[in-house]
């Protein structure tokens, strides 16, 4: 290299501005001689350890070079520096290494197709040419430089800049000798603006406790899964045809320690299992445990989407978790959250100066309504990057299917916006073509990947097939939440019971659809928070007719078709507004009205898993059929459940505070029937009105069009299970 280029590459390294390090430093052939040249801050003398090689220092620099006959000078050399405190530093020189990301690798990530980009990129324990370090890989395209900074480095950008794979937009550096456990970020600087930026690593799965942002050299996993036959069945499970109710838990306020504080993953997987098995629940599903800044987010801004957040553990604990769940037979669910990110400094915005993640122009690429930013899934990097954040907690952490958090939103490109404030799609439409497209694919890539698994969909629109196959045109989501029919449901069990005669219709409109779309009802934290109140708060009536409200309304949950989902504390009938900053009011189990509700939960759970008729065809007209759902004068519904093998369930929900007697449905035909389930009895807190234990007798007495009627007792504001007693 010409001296007066030498001299201005060496400049440019002192001034962390070249782009090509491995150009300058490291080991190079001049002529018949060997040159090796090294930038050491702060250091007072260095030399090459290998043959005790003292570097000259070049003049008024922390430049030191060697120059010789380099014939025995092994490749991968390492140097031996004294820095101003007279401690002396051995490192092997990283820049003698040539690049170890594969180009294999590089090209799918372009392309949008690498399904385990997080194997490639982020920090990794790594061997190159049997030295031991830690590979350092990120994608920051318009940076005209990037070091990985740290502890180990004072922080200084200066220390180890990176290598620039070429027009992938890759930066890479092994620094051998490297240990896990180590704090470091990414220095970017900004070809164009020369702005500096100090960001978390994307695909970092190890991250800091809040408030602290720094990403953490993850360990190797040596976690040993003991959950081998529950992921053995997963691949073959039935699901559809299986019953699936579901606890939805947020960690950091289910429950806390004697002194107030976080439950570990670990003490909160043996608590919340041994919880969740005595309730009769099927699965938990955690809000967002990716790692996110800011508490009452409740984890949907998500800072790591590869990192399970460090308020609870590390992630071998959290793998710990999740298999302590499967070995005791519960499936996990996680929030994911594909549709937004926040605009921490930290964090994806503008990641390497411009906007890289996100759409450049607001009016694609930011949502007003929660201040935070659109991913661009357009961008093929960006489509493999979300792809491999998927399969990562489905893979290797074994969880059993991701419910997306704000499908709506990202269907939608005039999603909560004016006229004015979005832009049409190629053809004029509302419709997020690139979001379409990378939903299917992310849906298509997961079950290929991880088979059993499912997708689950919180869309809130009437989007058709968001439940169907790909190949017929669906969105390929295994579930959808059924919005519609949580909201229209509250907004009839609002209203007081003399006008429900005239909102029968919100009641009954579910069937219309039902069978559509593979539907989940979900009653969800989104409903207790925001000034929404509680469940029970949102009952009209006294004390007793709210808890009566409710009960009946779980009743109706456990019965209609679909999948089932609560959240923690709705199952005791807490009285306050979910707090994300407290914790659940657990005290009021020492009351009677919650540990009946609690109960009766539980005994739902139990009769759900336990009747096929329940539970066998929640997505097929066979399992469903109206006994009558025209008496909207006296607020009464009355249907079938039915399974495969002629079992079948009768149930009739009266929901005004007057009791019926002598209430005469039409049922299948002659026989006996019992009541299994009365949400009334006194053991769940009601008046115990019902028709008891006794054997009820079909008449041959015509009724609602059907050959055989029973003559009932319908307990106020309640529902009543029945069942052929043989």
């Amino acid at each position: 290299m010409p001296q007066n280029s030498l001299a201005e590459a060496l400049r440019l390294i002192t001034d962390a501005r070249h782009h090509d390090p491995f150009s300058v430093l490291g080991r190079h052939a001049e002529g018949s001689d060997a040159v090796v040249r090294a930038f050491l801050p702060g250091a007072a003398e260095a030399r090459i350890a290998e043959g005790e090689r003292v570097m000259a220092r070049r003049p008024g620099s922390d430049h030191f070079e060697w120059r010789g006959d380099g014939h025995d000078l092994p490749p991968h050399y390492s140097l031996i520096w004294r820095d101003g405190q007279g401690r002396e530093r051995l490192v092997c020189d990283p820049y003698t290494f040539p690049p170890q990301v594969g180009d294999l690798d590089l090209h799918l990530f372009a392309e949008g197709r690498h399904r385990h980009a997080c194997n490639v990129l982020g920090a990794h324990e790594h061997e190159a040419d049997g030295v031991p370090g830690v590979l350092f890989a990120v994608w920051a395209p318009n940076a005209g430089r990037v070091s990985v900074v740290g502890d180990f480095n004072a922080w200084d950008g200066r220390r180890h800049p990176m290598r620039a794979r070429g027009g992938s937009g890759v930066w890479e550096l092994f620094i051998p000798g490297l240990e896990p456990g180590q704090i470091y970020k990414y220095e970017i600087r900004n070809r164009d603006s020369g702005e500096i930026l100090l960001k978390a690593d994307p695909y970092g799965q190890h991250c800091e406790l809040r408030p602290r942002t720094g990403s953490i050299v993850p360990r190797r996993s040596g976690y040993a899964w003991g959950d081998g036959d529950w992921m053995t069945r997963r691949r073959r499970h039935d699901w559809q045809h299986q019953p699936m109710s579901v606890y939805e838990v947020h960690l950091g306020s289910w429950r806390r320690d004697a002194e107030g504080e976080f439950l570990d993953y670990r003490e909160a997987a043996h608590r919340l299992v041994e919880y969740v098995l005595d309730m009769g629940f099927t699965h938990v599903e955690l809000l967002p445990v990716t790692e996110h800044p800011y508490d009452p987010s409740w984890g949907y801004q998500v800072t790591g989407y590869f990192a399970p957040t460090s308020r609870f553990g590390d992630p071998d604990d959290f793998r710990y978790f999740v298999d302590h769940c499967h070995r005791n037979g519960i499936g996990v669910l996680l929030d994911w959250v594909p549709a937004h990110f926040p605009k921490d400094a930290h964090g994806l915005a503008r990641f390497d100066g411009t906007a890289l993640y996100e759409h450049a122009d607001p009016r694609l690429g930011e949502h007003k309504d929660w201040s935070t930013l659109i991913f661009n899934y357009g961008r093929n990097e960006v489509k493999s990057f979300l792809l491999s954040s998927a399969i990562f907690w489905l893979e290797q952490m074994h969880i059993d299917g991701l419910r997306v958090d704000a499908v709506a939103s990202m269907l939608y490109l005039d999603y909560s916006r004016k006229e004015g404030e979005w832009i049409p799609n190629v053809y004029g439409g509302r419709e997020n073509l690139m979001a379409i497209d990378f939903l299917r694919e992310l849906n298509v890539a997961v079950h290929q990947q991880c088979p059993g698994i499912l997708m689950i969909a919180e869309e809130s629109t009437s989007w058709p097939q968001v439940s169907r196959p790909v190949y017929i045109g669906g969105l390929g989501f295994d579930l959808k939440w059924n919005m519609g029919w949580m909201n229209d449901t509250l907004r009839y069990m609002a209203h007081e019971p003399i006008h429900r005669q005239y909102h029968h219709g919100m009641l009954t409109f579910s069937m219309l659809y039902c069978f559509t779309e593979n539907f989940m009802l979900p009653f969800s934290h989104d409903e207790v928070v925001h000034g929404k109140r509680s469940l029970l708060r949102q009952m009209p009536g006294d004390e007793w007719q709210q808890h009566a409200n409710l009960r009946a309304l779980y009743a109706y949950q456990f019965t209609h078709p679909g999948k089932k989902l609560l959240f923690m504390g709705d199952e005791f009938a807490q009285g306050e507004e979910w707090d994300s900053a407290g914790v659940l009011d657990w005290y009021v189990l020492d009351y009677p009205p919650h540990r009946g509700m609690q109960c009766l939960v539980r005994d739902l759970n139990r009769l759900y898993r336990a009747e096929p008729a329940l539970h066998r065809h929640e997505f097929e007209w066979q399992g469903f059929e109206w006994i009558d759902c025209n008496d909207a004068r006296q607020s009464v519904i009355c249907y079938l459940r039915r399974g495969d093998g002629g079992e079948c369930l009768a149930v009739a929900l009266n929901l005004t505070p007057v009791p019926r007697h002598d209430y005469r449905i039409g049922v299948p035909g002659g026989g006996r029937y019992r009541e299994v389930l009365n949400t009334d009895a006194a053991v769940y807190g009601g008046s115990n009105v019902g028709n008891g234990a006794r054997i009820l007798e079909a008449e041959e007495k015509p009724w609602m069009g059907r050959t055989h009627s029973l003559a009932l007792t319908l307990p106020p504001l309640a529902a009543i299970i029945l069942a052929p007693a043989g």
